[in-house]
């Protein structure tokens, strides 16, 4: 069912694809309906990373509460290393409280912070999603997000740190709260449009900022579909406005990370520009984690595939935000279910992010690992193979076919299309040596980057990259 249901939908995706590649205004990259791409026309599948960062994560209290959580500062040698692994994207999560802690004064030293993280990945040459983030609402009653002065009605206790009960300040009646208030039809409370306004400063900082791909609206909303079509239609056009070059990405309700389904829309985004961003965790967060252990790849492909249906509803390029679960060198499962979403990703043409590039907390699920004895952080190989694949980060042309191993050690790329203009393929460092450039069978020279891991492939025909 799952193989006819997409040979289905890469004929339909196909025949939405705009007869011109071409993307003279791309800044940097634009949309076509299906794909990003970039200004040579080229789809771009990107590969990226979560980073939560000091100082611009906003954790912290000035009136005596103990920080949240601590939180790993981002350096140059983070942002060189983020592009050596063939990660060319940094979402980057920001905060309403960070930009705007009292009403209507938007607050430079923070947004000098986002600067200078965003300028960090810029000079490693990864582009930057920058992502308006909250979970639970806001720091003051959950752990991020609204300032105290947009919680309405205003919180019974504020709260502080260490943060230890997540869940149950997700799950409180003031979070809750705030989220409808929010989230209410017309905006009676007139949130949204303060919201609106704080994401169009925002946007207008970076409007021209070369590394800069686009905002990000709301981070895992808690609201009925309605609501949010209303409220990101609105964002995006207050997003666009300021930033007419740059993409708005879009999430589904956050209870599409625990049902893997969310509803189809009856009709296309309307705002130029847009691509749809949910998150994928299936099965990771269950109490029980029976089903994690014993997930198929078939169960697997069935939400992935569920993704790409419903962005093809709302005509957008499909961008996976976040997905990822807890390393265990010891448990397979984690193997499985990270190489099969390796695989998925290529399969349906989503670019992704994953949660996360360093954390002392919480799940500590990042690429490094972290000794507080010494405050040193350690690559963790067994994340680091599931990420730092061979992968397709530039497809000249419309794919057609994206398939790739397990391990992630080869590729196979089929197009319709072709362009003139050479396929960029990224191959990890533990690869170089054995991966070998394939045109329509044929072997061909095509040296390895050896900064960005970068292959250039001139091909109009089938490409294969692998041993």
């Amino acid at each position: 069912m799952v193989q006819t249901t997409r040979a289905l939908l890469v004929a339909v995706l196909a025949s939405s694809c705009s007869d011109s590649p071409s993307a003279p205004n791309a800044h940097p990259l634009s949309s076509d309906g299906v794909h990003l791409r970039d200004e040579d026309g080229r789809v771009a599948l990107l590969r990226g990373v979560n980073a939560r960062v000091d100082g611009v994560f906003d954790v912290t209290f000035n009136d005596g509460r103990l920080p949240l959580e601590p939180l790993p500062k981002l350096t140059s040698t983070d942002c060189t290393r983020m592009r050596q692994l063939g990660l060319d994207l940094l979402r980057l999560p920001i905060n309403w409280s960070g930009v705007e802690p009292t009403d209507g004064q938007f607050d430079e030293a923070y947004l000098a912070k986002v600067d200078a993280a965003v300028n960090c990945a810029a000079d490693a040459g990864v582009l930057v999603l920058i992502d308006l983030h909250q979970d639970a609402y806001s720091k003051e009653i959950g752990e991020d997000g609204a300032p105290l002065w947009a919680i309405k009605p205003p919180p019974t206790m504020l709260l502080g740190g260490p943060l230890e009960d997540l869940g149950d300040r997700r799950l409180s009646a003031q979070v809750q709260a705030a989220f409808r208030t929010f989230f209410e039809l017309g905006d009676p409370s007139g949130l949204q449009a303060r919201f609106n306004a704080m994401l169009a400063h925002v946007a207008a900082r970076y409007a021209d900022h070369p590394a800069v791909i686009g905002f990000e609206i709301f981070n895992e909303p808690l609201a009925l579909d309605a609501e949010l079509a209303a409220f990101h239609v609105e964002a995006a056009r207050a997003s666009r406005a300021a930033a007419p070059d740059k993409l708005v990405f879009f999430e589904p309700s956050a209870v599409r990370n625990l049902t893997d389904f969310a509803s189809k829309p009856t009709f296309p985004f309307p705002t130029p520009g847009a691509v749809y961003s949910p998150h994928i965790y299936t099965f990771v967060f269950q109490s029980n984690q029976t089903a994690f252990q014993n997930a198929t790849a078939a169960q697997l492909e069935a939400s992935v595939l569920g993704t790409r249906e419903e962005a093809t509803a709302w005509n957008t390029p499909l961008f996976i935000g976040e997905f990822g679960c807890g390393p265990n060198p010891t448990d397979p499962a984690a193997d499985r279910w990270m190489q099969t979403q390796g695989q998925l990703h290529d399969r349906y043409w989503a670019s992704n992010a994953f949660w996360v590039w360093k954390e002392s907390s919480q799940g500590s699920w990042g690429v490094y690992a972290h000794d507080a004895s010494t405050d040193t952080w350690t690559e963790r190989p067994q994340v680091v193979a599931w990420i730092s694949r061979v992968h397709a980060a530039r497809i000249a042309g419309t794919p057609t076919v994206v398939e790739s191993s397990a391990l992630g050690d080869s590729i196979h790329i089929e197009v319709s299309k072709p362009t003139s203009a050479p396929h960029l393929i990224y191959v990890p460092e533990r690869f170089a040596t054995t991966a070998r450039v394939r045109c329509d069978g044929a072997e061909i020279s095509a040296p390895r980057d050896a900064a960005t891991g970068l292959v250039s492939v001139s091909c109009r025909g089938v490409v294969d990259v692998g041993p």
